[in-house]
């Protein structure tokens, strides 16, 4: 596919032309004063046609003698305080990747190696002794021997964002040299901060006499910019929000001295002339995606041409056939990624594992040591980690509790070119957090605030093979461990050699299934790169044969149908695509029954609830430890309902194509509905009294606080008894027939039975009974009474598309005002006969409630 090329036209601007010119440079320390003030447009713009008419000057008036020169991408000079790209013929119409990220950065301003901005530029050489720098907008392609390219192009002018007068010839006069010290040291969008980073830390006008050029340093394919920019910033009033995006009002520097500097890397990386060969995406594999429109003469529609993100893997000269054979073969370069300095020593091999343990996947592709993690040669002065050539695990000095995985590539082919993995120090706080609530029941290891090192170093290679599967281009695969039985995850031989999860990029955690005297070791609790993994590397960096790329995506199409037909553990499924509705496609979650698993689930939190007075004791602690395991332990018992609840009106999505000739969109089976309400009313609408210990909550949570059992009893009727939900249960009973489907009137009976069991019963209620039976009341009264607010409206998404259904135009209504005048009865004949004085009010003040709500004023 050839690339499409824009050609300058004859207009030039002569105001975009001043405003790319920038007084001379200012000194590299920078000063104290306000922003420096340049002459006047009209001086500047008789300067720049002065300059035209006077052509380009000879080479060596512009390049001197006393130049310092280097010789790469572009060859730079540096002359005085000046510097000078010299480019030759051959880059004019090259893509060239701007890629810029922050070396260093003000507290609070994110981290430095963190990417900040990226771009497709050109040059190109324009009228009057100029050179153009265009931003390329892919949106729409064809290929230039089809007569539809000349509309395609007419419809795709890309911006010119620069220019600049041609100081000299080349010194061999095959190429031109232009002065670049302004357009570097100044504010020019396509190779600096993207504008949504400046609004969010609220970054106003560049100070020009405090920006400045650090250093430019060139290589063969790229070229590399460190500029020092210092922005303006007036810091608003008010305090940060917590959990909110950083904003320049709680930048300290914002505050202090009313501007923010950063250090900027700004890499000019050569596209290849060549893009790699695209391979078509199929959703039933998961990996990241580039797209764009492609036109041909051929075509009797559009074409939406979405491709997979992956490095550019090639076996060494003279062994294609061999790996076309299946052969294992060196690959002709090796996928690295460093570990940057920064990182503790004691964790670096670990990191380095992690990364390791991706070989084996790719020998499933037919290359061995495709992959290898390094330490960073910190004696190896030539080598920068800005540099993009150079993929790098990045240590942040940061209390967030975290890690990423992403990557730069060629938007024309999908083409990985580098890739930063961001390593927050805190994610181990994450890890061992989930990995006490998790795994302490069967791991004594786990016992403990403070991991030894060798445990915390097994938690961070999980995470970083995690991480780096993100930069290989693979997307999370969160229905992989639905593709595991249950009762295998407590079957100590099938585990421990297979994995509780298929995929390393699902959420899946720890095995929080087994139970202690399942006997399972460590390897049957980590996750690890698993039967998925080595499937979609095989399918991303393998040999597929075809002589063209639509042969290619028809042979792939037929691989992918025949691996998971082979095994189903080569499933792919995600709620990042759109489908949130369907159980096997869930975070966090275990097994291919979220119920069952939930239920071992309990019983192993229920251990970690007697264990954490004991487990989270540290010396001279003021229960901040107990506080926060407890919070985790609410916080996984939240999970199992979240995933039991997801059952409820669940749609399963299985992508299929039409030689399969099978559905793609089934609902849950009643009986599984069903069991989910069940554990539902047994272990939240029932008071999960093993939660309820008020000795352990007087030592943190202050008795006016809100109960951390009421909110989530709320949260959990809100969530059931939606109107989202009640519309998903009567369209797919319509779909279905009543027979399969479980109705919103089903759901309302089985969860209002429970919520209200003392109707029956004649016992009194206490506390937290009463208020779930006022949530539960309120929560039908605002579906049948939305708020101005609330369009009231369902939700329903097909094939992708969703359209919002009016409520009051669906059955729910209905149902929900039925449920109402039915309870009011109940509630008034339970509270005639109740003996109990507080049973009594609550139960008159519900009826009246409903009575409001049936007829609001």
């Amino acid at each position: 596919m050839k690339k499409l090329l824009f050609t300058s036209t004859a207009l030039m601007l002569a105001l975009s032309l001043v405003a790319q010119q920038r007084p001379q440079t200012p000194p590299q320390t920078p000063g104290t004063g306000a922003p420096a003030q340049g002459p006047n447009m009209g001086n500047l713009a008789n300067m720049m046609n002065n300059a035209q008419r006077q052509g380009p000057k000879p080479y060596k008036e512009v390049i001197t003698a006393k130049a310092v020169s280097k010789t790469g991408l572009f060859t730079v000079h540096k002359v005085e305080d000046k510097y000078y790209f010299e480019i030759p013929d051959s880059l004019f119409g090259r893509e060239i990747l701007s890629v810029v990220r922050f070396a260093k950065v003000p507290a609070g301003a994110g981290y430095g190696g963190e990417i900040a901005n990226q771009q497709t530029i050109t040059f190109e050489k324009g009228p009057n002794n100029n050179v153009f720098l265009r931003t390329v907008t892919l949106v729409n392609k064809a290929e230039e021997n089809q007569d539809i390219f000349k509309a395609v192009t007419n419809s795709n002018l890309n911006a010119i964002a620069s220019a600049f007068p041609v100081a000299s010839l080349g010194k061999d006069s095959t190429g031109v040299v232009i002065d670049v010290t302004a357009f570097f040291s100044g504010d020019n969008q396509a190779v600096s901060v993207n504008p949504n980073i400046k609004r969010r830390y609220s970054l106003t006008a560049l100070a020009q006499d405090r920006s400045y050029i650090s250093k430019i340093s060139t290589y063969p394919i790229n070229t590399e910019i460190v500029t020092v920019k210092t922005f303006n910033a007036t810091a608003a009033a008010g305090p940060s929000i917590p959990g909110l995006p950083t904003s320049g009002a709680s930048l300290a520097a914002a505050r202090d001295a009313g501007a923010v500097t950063m250090e900027i890397n700004t890499s000019l990386l050569l596209l290849p002339k060549v893009p790699m060969q695209r391979r078509i995406a199929d959703k039933r594999v998961g990996f990241f995606t580039d797209d764009f429109v492609r036109y041909s003469d051929t075509q009797q529609k559009v074409e939406e041409l979405s491709f997979a993100v992956r490095w550019r893997l090639e076996p060494k000269d003279g062994e294609w056939e061999k790996w076309r054979r299946g052969e294992l073969v060196e690959p002709k370069k090796q996928i690295i990624y460093y570990i940057d300095p920064a990182t503790p020593k004691q964790w670096r091999s670990h990191l380095i594992a992690g990364i390791n343990d991706w070989q084996a996947a790719f020998e499933k592709a037919g290359f061995k040591n495709a992959i290898v993690g390094k330490e960073w040669p910190e004696n190896d002065t030539t080598m920068s980690m800005e540099d993009a050539r150079f993929s790098v695990v990045r240590y942040f000095a940061s209390d967030i509790p975290n890690a990423y995985g992403p990557n730069v590539h060629d938007p024309r082919s999908g083409e990985i070119l580098e890739s930063h993995i961001g390593w927050y120090h805190n994610v181990m706080k994450l890890v061992h957090d989930w990995y006490m609530v998790q795994a302490a029941p069967n791991d004594p290891g786990a016992r403990s605030m403070k991991y030894d090192d060798q445990l915390m170093g097994d938690l961070i290679r999980f995470v970083s093979s995690h991480e780096v599967g993100h930069t290989l281009g693979l997307r999370h695969n969160m229905g992989s461990s639905s593709q595991t039985p249950v009762e295998k995850l407590r079957d100590k031989q099938w585990v421990e050699a297979n994995g509780h999860t298929a995929s390393i990029m699902d959420y899946a955690r720890f095995n929080y299934v087994a139970q202690p005297e399942d006997n399972i070791s460590r390897k049957g609790l980590y996750p690890r790169i698993g039967d998925y993994d080595n499937w979609a590397i095989k399918w991303g960096y393998g040999y597929i044969p075809g002589k063209d790329e639509e042969e290619i995506k028809n042979n792939s199409n037929k691989m992918v149908t025949a691996a998971l037909k082979e095994n189903p553990r080569h499933w792919f499924g995600t709620y990042e695509s759109g489908n949130r509705v369907d159980p096997r496609s869930q975070s966090e979650d275990l097994g291919d029954n979220s119920v069952k698993a939930s239920e071992y689930g309990v019983l192993n939190l229920k251990r970690v609830m007697k264990g954490l007075p004991e487990w989270t004791k540290e010396e001279g602690d003021q229960y901040s430890n107990l506080a926060n395991m407890y919070g985790q332990t609410l916080g996984q018992f939240n999970r199992y309902v979240g995933h039991v609840s997801t059952n409820i009106g669940g749609v399963y999505e299985t992508f299929k194509t039409v030689e399969q000739n099978e559905a793609v969109y089934e609902i849950v089976p009643k009986a599984r509905q069903k069991e989910a309400v069940g554990f539902i009313n047994k272990h939240v609408f029932e008071t999960p009294t093993w939660l309820v210990d008020r000795a352990m909550w007087n030592k943190f949570n202050n008795p006016i606080s809100a109960d951390p059992i009421m909110s989530l009893q709320e949260r959990t009727v809100n969530s059931i008894v939606s109107t989202d939900r009640l519309g998903r249960l009567q369209l797919s009973a319509e779909r279905f027939g009543a027979d399969k489907a479980y109705t919103a009137m089903e759901l309302l009976n089985d969860v209002q039975g429970t919520i209200f069991s003392e109707l029956s019963s004649k016992k009194a209620i206490d506390t937290y009974k009463r208020m779930l039976q006022r949530a539960y009341v309120d929560r039908l009264a605002s579906i049948i009474n939305p708020a101005p607010s609330s369009a009231g409206g369902i939700t329903i998404s097909f094939g992708g598309a969703s359209a919002p259904i009016d409520a009051k135009k669906s059955d729910v209504t209905a149902i929900v005002r039925a449920q109402l005048v039915s309870l009011r009865g109940q509630l008034s004949a339970a509270a005639a006969t109740t003996a109990d004085r507080m049973s009594k009010i609550h139960l008159t003040d519900l009826a009246e409630r409903i009575k409001e709500a049936l007829d609001p004023k």
